[in-house]
C-alpha cells in the first residue's frame, strides 16, 4: 500500500546555505531565499510542516532594486506610541539598517501564520561579508536567474 509522505522533525535533514546578495535584485533574491526556507527545493516538501533549511544572506548592503525604487519605495513602521508613525525610503533604510530590507522582503513571501514565524527564525541576514555561522559549514546557494 502506498502512503503519502509527510515531513516532521524526526525525518527532516536541515542544511545551511549562504547567499551573496551583492548586485542581486531584491525581489528575485527574496523569492529564492523564501523557497529554501520553506523547503520547496526538496522532493519531501510538506506545505504544513517546517521542512526547510537555514539561509545566511551576506552583503545585504549591496542589494539592488530596479527603476526609481531607491528613492520612491517607502518602508513604514509604528513605534507603538501616539504619533509614532515613521516612514523611510529605500535609500535611507539601506544607509542605516540594510539587513532589514532583505528581512522584510523575505518575510512578506512566507506564510502569515505561526509556521511563517517559525520559518523566519531560520533566516540570518548580515550587512557585510562576514558572518558567525562558519561552524555550520554552509553551502553556496546558486541563484537560478541571470543578473544584468
Amino acid at each position: 500500500m502506498n502512503t503519502t509522505y509527510s515531513a516532521n522533525k524526526e525525518n527532516t535533514q536541515r542544511e545551511w546555505f549562504v547567499v551573496d546578495a551583492e548586485g542581486q535584485t531584491l525581489g528575485k533574491l527574496a523569492v529564492v531565499v523564501a523557497n529554501v526556507l520553506r523547503g520547496k527545493h526538496k522532493p519531501t516538501f510538506t506545505p504544513h510542516a517546517d521542512a526547510g533549511d537555514f539561509v545566511v544572506v551576506i552583503n545585504a548592503d549591496k542589494i539592488q532594486v530596479s527603476g526609481k525604487k531607491r528613492d520612491q519605495k517607502q518602508y513604514n513602521r509604528h513605534t507603538g506610541y501616539p504619533g509614532g508613525f515613521r516612514s523611510q525610503t529605500f535609500r535611507q533604510l539601506q544607509a542605516k539598517h540594510p539587513e532589514r530590507i532583505v528581512e522584510k522582503a523575505v518575510k512578506g513571501m512566507l506564510p502569515h501564520n505561526s509556521l511563517g514565524r517559525q520559518l523566519y527564525r531560520k533566516l540570518k541576514v548580515y550587512a557585510g561579508a562576514q558572518h558567525p555561522h562558519e561552524a555550520q559549514q554552509p553551502k553556496n546557494l546558486s541563484l537560478n536567474y541571470k543578473v544584468n
